[in-house]
């Protein structure tokens, strides 16, 4: 139980490691105030010892880290990623509010997840990954009845081109290789996307060329092919689903996303206490367990608030006027 958290804080030609159990909860949150703020919130979490530092074991891996972030003060980089935000509004907004608050900075999203924080440092990619740490599957499809996470787009060897929606996300349709376009239906209209989508796959099955963009992570993703993937070249997108809508041919169509009442909605949580790492764990030992011999193991550095920042009233009043800014 938890949401725990990676912190690299680089200045001066250095650089100190931090951990947070609850810190991926609330990290945009976190840098929202600016760089200042962002620096005094990580180094006030716990710091790994120096020698830790460069030891797989002192860092959280691809199963445990939900969130990192990295702060380059030397070159004014910023690099992050967190599970917090699991919609594309609310990763727009997030974007949306740190190109304001860190301007002058390079904000980059870790697709990469906490592998894109070890190629940064020089310590690899695989830094803390087995071989094979990527799961691999079977490729399936069901009929969306509800949310769509990815939009599925190919292009046949007739060169038309078809839309589907699928209920899982990339990382996951991902892992069960390039067969997903043998499992679709024809004939069937192209889907209503009431929301925007959490990613996209595009095949290009003349060329075996597949198009992704997606607003989470796909760990090892630099490091193309995945598993299953080898006879396929990769045209990765970022965050830009449009490249997606340019090659659809017409068969995709994105909604027009009003970002204000995310923002909004945002902007009043700001200010609210942070998680309380003690109720959160009393509620678990006492929810019911399925045997009446099972006895809970509360681990005690779960008991550790996350430090959040304390920002000075010239942080509060430079990010009330983004906000403002944003939602006008």
């Amino acid at each position: 139980m938890g949401a725990r958290a990676n912190y690299v804080v680089m200045q001066g030609g250095s650089w100190t490691l931090h951990t947070s159990r609850w810190g991926a909860a609330g990290m945009a949150t976190d840098l929202a105030y600016g760089p200042a703020a962002a620096i005094r919130c990580f180094r006030a979490n716990p710091q790994v010892p120096a020698e830790q530092r460069t030891a797989p074991g002192g860092w959280l891996d691809d199963v445990w880290c939900e969130g990192a972030a990295l702060v380059d003060a030397d070159r004014r980089v910023l690099l992050w990623f967190s599970g917090e935000a699991n919609h594309w509004v609310e990763q727009a907004a997030h974007r949306a509010v740190l190109e304001r608050a860190w301007a002058g900075w390079e904000v980059r999203w870790a697709f990469d997840g906490i592998g894109d924080l070890h190629a940064y440092l020089g310590l690899g990619r695989a830094f803390v990954r087995e071989p094979g740490f990527r799961e691999t599957g079977s490729s399936f499809w069901e009929p969306p009845e509800g949310r769509i996470d990815t939009l599925v787009t190919v292009t046949g060897q007739d060169g038309v081109t078809g839309a589907w929606g699928s209920i899982y996300d990339v990382d996951e349709e991902l892992c069960g290789g390039p067969g997903l376009p043998g499992h679709l239906p024809a004939g069937i209209p192209p889907p209503e996307l009431p929301v925007m989508p959490t990613g996209g796959l595009h095949f290009d099955l003349p060329t075996r060329t597949l198009g992704i963009w997606t607003v989470g992570i796909v760990p090892g993703i630099h490091d193309w092919p995945l598993p299953g993937w080898e006879d396929w070249r990769l045209d990765f997108w970022g965050a830009d689903h449009r490249e997606q809508l340019a090659r659809s041919g017409g068969s995709a169509r994105f909604p027009e996303v009003d970002l204000r009442p995310e923002l909004a909605a945002w902007r009043d949580r700001i200010g609210d206490p942070p998680l309380d790492p003690a109720a959160l764990l009393a509620l678990a030992v006492r929810a019911p367990h399925g045997r009446d011999d099972t006895v809970a193991v509360v681990d005690p550095r779960a008991t550790v608030k996350h430090e959040a920042p304390d920002p000075t009233d010239e942080e509060r009043a430079a990010l009330a006027a983004v906000f403002a800014t944003l939602v006008a």
